[in-house]
């Protein structure tokens, strides 16, 4: 397991500290930037029984071998059960690709089965590890048990704590652990990485992703950038829009996908109203400016209030259709600033 080319300097301060590292790491930084990758090779390399060169992993011997097929019997990875099913696990929104989604929160009893864990000889006589992704889903019984761990931790033991939110932990469990701030690639590091990924329109998809390249890379597969130029050409001709036409067309789409582009939209009108400058959607730069003089300021802010609200409720809508009827027919009345559009 690798870590990535931005993350170096962070794996050697870690290992700066070998032999004396704190029993409980923090690994905090925003999503999408690696961070569980991070805590996965960090994992693997404390157990690892050949370090290579820097302490990274061998990869070859039976530590290795172990960690990757998922079955060590020193290591154990805590996350939400929605996380867990879903494939491979992810930096962004917890979500599941099953008929059940499972829990979104790290449970108690997830943590009280650790005891047996952490208490037992370890089998290759070295540590024990264990990773919590994401440390903030834990509820708020999980995070007080886990804590006793952290306060009398055992010997032998390493726990590694991953979160995008720290300060949504407690205070007590951050005043524990050594906190590890991961950083964020340059932005032309970034794009030569995607670029290498195989990702067309590299620094289109990371301005899109906030500059978090994992994002960036799943936003430069498969269809989504054709999806959203498709559904974001819909808006650029405010003064004909058709929103029920264009809700049917769309309202199968994942919803979350469509408010982002919808907020960033609205975010890019608003910059390009005040200052001229076009953030998101580069591609769209020149109608964005022919667009921004028909729209209404105060509407486009308002509008922009009403789509955060619409997020909250983004993941069980009564009726997707409907709501994203309901935001296209708002957002074709921004360019009516005396009153509102109407529909046949």
């Amino acid at each position: 397991m690798n870590i990535y080319p931005w993350q170096h300097s962070a794996w050697q301060h870690i290992q700066s500290y070998k032999g004396r590292l704190h029993h409980a790491l923090l690994l905090q930084g925003r999503p999408g930037i690696g961070k569980l990758a991070f805590g996965q090779a960090l994992a693997q390399a404390m157990l690892c029984e050949n370090p290579a060169d820097g302490g990274l992993p061998c990869g070859h011997c039976p530590a290795c071998t172990w960690f990757v097929q998922g079955n060590h019997p020193d290591y154990r990875l805590l996350e939400p059960d929605a996380l867990a099913r879903a494939a491979g696990g992810s930096e962004e929104d917890i979500s599941s690709k099953g008929e059940k989604k499972g829990s979104a929160q790290i449970s108690v009893l997830q943590v009280r089965e650790l005891a047996g864990f952490v208490n037992l000889s370890t089998h290759r006589n070295g540590l024990r590890v264990i990773l919590v992704h994401p440390a903030e889903s834990m509820n708020v019984h999980a995070a007080n048990a886990l804590l006793k761990t952290l306060e009398e931790p055992p010997p032998g033991t390493l726990i590694i704590l991953v979160s995008h939110h720290p300060y949504q932990l407690l205070p007590t469990i951050r005043s524990r652990c050594q906190k590890i701030a991961m950083p964020a690639p340059e932005r032309a590091v970034a794009v030569e990485w995607l670029e290498e990924q195989g990702v067309n329109d590299a620094e289109l998809c990371l301005v899109q992703a906030g500059d978090a390249p994992l994002a960036a890379l799943a936003m430069g597969q498969g269809n989504h950038q054709e999806q959203r130029r498709s559904f974001l050409g819909k808006l650029v001709e405010i003064d004909s829009i058709t929103p029920f036409t264009i809700a049917e067309k769309f309202h199968a789409h994942d919803l979350l996908s469509l408010l982002k582009w919808l907020q960033q939209w609205i975010y890019d009108l608003i910059s390009v109203r005040l200052i001229g400058k076009t953030r998101y959607h580069l591609d769209f730069a020149s109608g964005l400016q022919e667009l921004a003089g028909k729209t209404n300021l105060a509407k486009l802010l308002a509008f922009q209030r009403s789509l955060v609200e619409a997020r909250r409720t983004a993941h069980h809508p009564l009726n997707p259709q409907l709501l994203l009827e309901s935001l296209l027919i708002s957002y074709a009345d921004l360019a009516h600033p005396d009153g509102e559009a109407s529909y046949d």
